[in-house]
């Protein structure tokens, strides 16, 4: 449907002014309705489904929600990379309180469809659930359903029934159109139901597609784009839709394709993921301009960042950061790379703005795509076991800074300006007059220097490879900045009183002038601070971070409301939080998280966490007398900055202690490679054609294990031939995601394991798929007449993710040919791999191992009858073996522990086990490639309150020793707090 300019207007004073949401004419006509200028004011409140419409706009500077400018910070989090929903309130609160406005999520066709015309959402999968969750907690919602996504995860998000069905995927392709078509409809009947324009959510945004750089000049991609952008249209989707160019390329600027006659509801966004090691890139304002230059594409949309680097992901063996996981991610992207490199998207004029991952998590069980391990932790700001680490200072810095301090939502590049040592962005709000400084030392040691600003030069000093933001003439309440060499990070009114906060790094000295016409009175609340009033200014000082928080309370003077300073280094800083009630405005200062807050009467009521002994102290309205902290009220006292702050200390948080872990039973399982194994109920393998990529070789019947149904995890083949007096050797082709295997025997012995290479880190990181031939010799021992059965093992790990739209996920996975050398018998193939779905856990949780057939990896299975074993352990065997313990948690109930699974192992030895706790894949672990060696066991699926089962099932490769050598539990994290957990359904037989 076209959209209405009721649905997109935006209202300014009692004017209606129709948005353009996307131009017609190309990226250098403007809009049909192009809009009205939108003064410099309050942002937007937070969101809620408030049942209220609701406008959204736009012009060249930012969104316009019902009129009012919207600096979007977002944060990206995946509900299907954490399989127990009650953790995604727990991610959802830590995002808002440090800052974000919006999260961005991907809904992955794959994790959600099974077969043909069969869609779950519901458990794991509820993402009415998250939706809601989301408003609850006050978010926007990037919505991005693809459907494709790629997002390192199996056939970037295509279901695996798709690679056996006719129709080229990612093109106009009818067949293929009609299955997008499908689960486009199953997503859009629930994101209706919760549109940011209805009051029946906080969907803000909508992407299609993504990253689509393939058939751009060609008719099947616009027809392609134009289909996916009316289906949505018609489905009620009246939000503004938008595409994340892959890279600068200016593909799919507004009016590149055809919107039905909708010219209005189109924006513009790329992508950007900037080594370190590179100087942070323009890709607005200050860059080269035209349809590659970035938001220059489409000059009359804001900026729009739907991805940019958060950290980076891993591949197996660890190539990118030297075999050092995810640590090394972090500390090469840390928190001065965010200064630098954010500080320059937002010098660019870059308003929306999405941080990528900012929580990663697990690409649980068969989830992650052929590139990556089973962690997904990215070095994000947000760790796998959901710590906050030190990279969420500048995000939370930056993030109040745009909620409270509108100024930054139109900034106009303005006079160039030069500092010795240092890149200098300028700009300056057309409205309030405030300029803006970004001072970027791209050099190996610190910079001291002079920044010529037009209120006077300012002595600062620029750490290496970091940033500073300054600003000048900035306005905060009733009085006015001349200029400061810290950080502004919000400003707000409380109660009677204007609250400032200034930040910078742990020594650094802030200095900060107020203009004042008249001299005001001020108290030093903390003796760090120093002041002194001169010619009309007052100047105010305080080392960063020694004490902790430094007050300094001015009053009167030029206006009767008081203006309380608050200086903050970053540690500090990122135990400020401001929180928005119907009361009024509360400001927070001294736990490791705000999760919630609400006055009533007197009482302010507080949740949230604590991690180290603290204070809590709260500014808020007049009248607030008493403070309740998790539910237990907290003796307070009123101090000389007006707020409430407790008498005594709130305690760290108590030790947390796992057992260890014993008792295991194991038991061998492959029994599918013994001669007298019934295969009577397998598959016969005898197709001849197939939809895949992978040419079927002559001669051969198709073996591909999509082909017959099996999608994720192992499979096996047991081929039935007559004689084997001349076979000399058996060549089994085979193809595979990284890191496969495949396994041999003959008659139930044993003619060997291959796997896959490590993947290179300059060439073979980024591939998809791997072939491979397998050569075993037959010992003469096996060559006699009669029947004989080869039985194939193949981990077949995952599907390529097609990013370039050539239908590699289609790609053959399993075993593709099988040679003899010597004879050539004729042999008759079956087939065996994953059962049935798991109802609960889905397509993604189990592979075709026997022991999973068997259900020997669920709670509750009896194994009492199985061989007691010890860790650590060293056989040789080529096969696979099982080994199951249980453990007790007792976590007590208001401490949120993560805890994870750690194995190691003499690193020579080549083996790799599948982990389930409590039936569910929790990822895989490879001893001999890693870097992988803890996994995360989220709450929920594991019981911190009770019995948990751990199953192991190890494939051992014969040519070492096996383990597993150490397994034991790993205490991740710890806090006083955290949110109420469900039990996430874990069925056992």
């Amino acid at each position: 449907m076209a959209l209405s300019r009721r649905t997109f207007s935006a209202l300014a004073g009692s004017a209606a002014l129709g948005f353009a949401l996307g131009g017609s004419g190309g990226p250098g006509a403007p809009s049909a309705y192009a809009a009205h200028s939108v003064p410099t004011g309050p942002a937007p409140a937070p969101p809620r489904a408030d049942g209220e419409r609701h406008t959204i706009g736009y012009d060249q500077y930012s969104l316009l929600v019902d009129g009012r400018r919207l600096v979007v910070w977002s944060g990206e989090m995946h509900p299907f990379r954490l399989p127990s929903p009650s953790l995604w309130r727990d991610v959802l609160q830590k995002m808002r309180a440090h800052g974000f406005n919006a999260v961005s999520i991907y809904v992955s066709w794959n994790y959600h469809s099974p077969a043909p015309g069969k869609y779950d959402f519901s458990g794991v999968r509820d993402l009415d659930l998250f939706l809601r969750m989301a408003a609850e907690t006050g978010l926007y919602v990037i919505l991005r359903p693809g459907p494709y996504i790629n997002a390192e995860i199996d056939g970037g998000g295509f279901p695996g029934w798709l690679t056996v069905t006719k129709g080229t995927a990612r093109t106009a392709d009818p067949t293929y159109l009609s299955y997008a078509d499908e689960w486009l409809t199953q997503v859009n009947r629930i994101a209706r139901r919760h549109l940011f324009t209805q009051g029946k959510g906080t969907i803000l945004l909508y992407q299609i597609e993504n990253e689509y750089d393939s058939h751009v000049g060609e008719a099947t991609g616009r027809d392609y784009m134009s289909h996916l952008y009316k289906k949505v249209r018609e489905d009620g989707i009246d939000v503004p839709l938008f595409h994340n160019d892959k890279g600068r390329n200016g593909h799919w600027v507004p009016g590149s394709f055809d919107t039905g006659g909708d010219k209005d509801g189109w924006l513009y966004g790329f992508d950007g993921y900037p080594s370190p090691t590179q100087t942070p890139p323009d890709w607005g304002h200050f860059g080269s301009g035209g349809l590659t230059g970035g938001a220059t594409a489409s000059p009359h949309t804001p900026g729009f960042v739907p991805e940019f680097g958060g950290g980076w992901f891993d591949p197996w063996g660890g190539a990118w950061f030297d075999g050092k996981g995810y640590a090394e991610s972090r500390r090469t992207r840390d928190a001065a790379y965010e200064r630098r490199f954010y500080l320059t998207n937002l010098a660019n004029g870059l308003t929306l703005h999405n941080v990528y991952m900012t929580f990663g998590g697990t690409s649980w069980g068969w989830l992650p795509a052929p590139v990556v391990y089973t962690s997904y932790d990215y070095g994000a700001a947000i760790d796998e076991g959901r710590n906050v680490t030190d990279k969420i200072a500048p995000m939370h810095q930056l993030g109040h800074l745009f909620q409270r301090v509108p100024d930054f939502a139109r900034l106009d590049r303005a006079a160039e300006v030069k500092a010795k040592g240092l890149k200098v962005y300028h700009l300056a709000n057309p409205d309030t007059g405030t300029h803006v400084y970004v001072a970027r030392n791209d050099g190996a040691a610190p910079v001291t220097t002079d920044l010529p600003t037009n209120a006077g030069k300012l002595r600062i000093t620029v750490p290496a490879h970091d940033a500073r933001m300054l600003t000048t003439g900035l306005p905060l309440g009733k009085r006015t900045l001349k200029h400061s060499t810290a950080q502004p990070m919000l400003c707000l009114t409380s109660g009677r009183k204007d609250i400032a906060v200034f930040t910078g790094r742990l020594g650094d000295m802030a200095d900060l002038v107020l203009k004042c016409q008249e001299e005001p009175s001020v108290m030093r609340l903390d003796p760090e601070a120093g002041w002194a009033y001169d010619s009309n200014e007052l100047h105010v000082n305080a080392p960063l971070g020694q004490g902790g928080l430094t007050r300094v309370l001015v009053d009167k003077g030029d206006s009767d409301t008081p203006l309380l300073l608050l200086f903050a280094d970053d540690a500090t800083a990122v135990r400020i939080f401001p929180y928005d009630t119907p009361s009024g405005t509360l400001l927070v200062y001294g736990p490791a998280l705000l999760r919630h807050a609400e006055l009533r009467g007197s009482e302010v009521h507080l949740t949230g966490d604590v991690t180290e002994t603290t204070s809590l102290e709260v500014w808020g309205p007049r009248g607030i007398a008493s403070l309740v902290w998790n539910g237990r009220k907290v003796p307070t006292r009123v101090t000389m900055s007006g707020s409430l702050m407790t008498t005594g200390l709130l305690p760290s948080v108590p030790e947390v202690r796992l057992p260890e872990l014993g008792g295991w039973r194991m038991r061998t399982e492959n029994p599918e490679a013994g001669p007298s194994f019934d295969d009577s109920s397998w598959k016969v393998a005898g197709k001849k054609s197939s939809c895949s990529i992978t040419p079927v070789p002559k001669d051969q019947p198709v073996l591909f294990a999509d082909d017959y149904g099996f999608h994720y995890g192992d499979v096996w083949y047991r081929g039935t031939f007559t004689g084997s007096l001349g076979i000399e050797e058996v060549s089994l082709a085979y193809s595979t995601g990284t890191q496969g295997l495949l396994m041999a025997w003959l008659d139930g012995e044993p003619l060997g394991t291959h796997r896959m290479p490590v993947p290179d880190k300059n060439t073979t990181v980024r591939k998809g798929t791997w072939d491979a031939t397998a050569v075993f010799p037959v010992a003469e021992r096996l060559r006699s007449p009669g029947r004989h059965v080869l039985s194939v093992l193949v981990r077949r790990m995952q599907h390529d993710q097609d990013g370039k739209a050539l239908d590699t996920h289609k790609a053959a996975r399993g075993l593709t040919a099988a040679l003899f050398k010597g004879a050539s018998p004729k042999v008759t193939w079956r087939i065996q791999g994953e059962a049935a779905p798991d109802p609960v856990r889905g397509p993604q949780n189990n592979g075709g191992l026997y022991g999973e057939r068997r259900g020997w990896h669920l709670p509750g299975f009896p194994d009492r009858g199985w061989e007691k074993a010890t860790f650590p352990r060293a056989e040789r065997r080529q096969g696979v073996t099982w080994y199951r313990t249980t453990f007790r948690l007792s976590v007590p109930a208001d401490i949120d522990a993560s805890v994870g699974l750690t194995l190691e192992d003499d690193p020579y030895r080549a083996y790799r086990a599948q982990i389930f706790l409590n039936g569910w894949n929790m990822g895989q672990y490879i001893n001999n490639v890693g870097p992988q060696h803890t996994f995360v066991l989220p709450n929920g699926i594991l019981r911190t309150r009770g019995a948990n089962t751990l199953a192991l099932a190890v494939l051992s490769e014969f040519t070492t020793e096996s383990g597993p050598g150490n397994v034991s539990l790993t205490l991740l994290g710890r806090a006083t707090g955290g949110t109420p957990v469900a039990p996430v359904p874990s069925p056992g037989r």
